[in-house]
């Protein structure tokens, strides 16, 4: 088993010595929320904006934060390397409660388990990916970055089974996102990805893209996407924090374009690796 080092309820452990109760609300009913957080050369990518979405995330469920900014960045710190592109996971459950019962216990103390592994590059990003639309069927409230994830991972299974890496979710005919990612089309020369809401997870990288095309010049919008529009596409991308901006070269066993990666994608993964290194918190 590996040994890394982790970090579970104030303590810095191997991996194999990190144990919860099984009377963990997280593990009995899903109850709680994670974040993910690139690092680069140990230094956390836009940690306030994680930092922002983890306290949303934690008020939408009603969970109180048990630490601040500050400490929260104590707390992960010791698990970067300096010298790695790395990712940190972290997880936050209600806590440890005396009887199975779906109400909120009172007086517990949440469970806090953080984790860092290798981003590791993704053998694909130059030649593009396959991916599968499929009807929307989490809850609604899919801006809140909870462990509840079953919908997600099933969605994403049907699409693997099929020889694609990402699921592209399509509600009442109009695109949502990934099942692991936002999405972005190039239509008619304007770059679009859906706008926030409650139906999609705000992600950092995303917001990233919006901005460097702003600054670059590159046409954009927040709009929505029709399935059909989506199909008219010049270039789709995925985009999250650990595989950053994938093109999709085919959607629904049909090619998108000239079935390659686009010129758009290109100009856009150049200025988003020059800007990860550069000084950005």
């Amino acid at each position: 088993m590996d040994n890394k080092t982790v970090y579970l309820n104030g303590q810095y452990l191997p991996l194999c010595d990190a144990k919860i109760s099984v009377m963990d609300r997280g593990f009995l009913f899903g109850d709680g929320i994670y974040e993910v957080i690139p690092s680069y050369s140990g230094k956390l990518f836009h940690f306030q904006d994680h930092m922002e979405r983890l306290e949303n995330s934690l008020a939408s469920i009603r969970l109180p934060n048990p630490h601040d900014r500050t400490q929260w960045l104590g707390i992960l710190t010791p698990l970067l390397d300096k010298n790695l592109d790395q990712s940190i996971y972290l997880q936050i459950t209600r806590g440890v409660a005396s009887k199975r019962d779906h109400a909120f216990p009172e007086n517990i103390m949440p469970t806090v388990f953080a984790m860092c592994s290798n981003i590791v590059p993704f053998e694909s990003l130059n030649s593009g990916v396959k991916a599968l639309s499929v009807d929307d069927s989490r809850w609604e409230l899919c801006n809140v970055k909870a462990t509840t994830l079953l919908a997600n991972i099933l969605l994403r299974q049907q699409a693997v089974e099929q020889g694609c890496a990402e699921a592209i979710l399509v509600k009442d005919g109009y695109v949502t996102e990934g099942a692991a990612s936002n999405i972005f089309a190039v239509i008619d020369g304007i770059l679009i990805t859906p706008p926030i809401g409650r139906e999609i997870l705000p992600g950092i990288t995303r917001n990233v893209i919006l901005e460097l095309a702003e600054q670059n010049n590159i046409p954009y919008s927040e709009d929505i996407i029709s399935l059909d529009a989506l199909r008219t596409a010049s270039e789709i991308w995925l985009t999250s924090s650990t595989r950053e901006i994938v093109p999709v070269v085919q959607l629904d066993d049909e090619a998108i374009a000239n079935g390659k990666p686009g010129p758009i994608w290109r100009t856009m993964n150049q200025l988003f690796q020059a800007y990860k290194q550069s000084d950005h918190e």
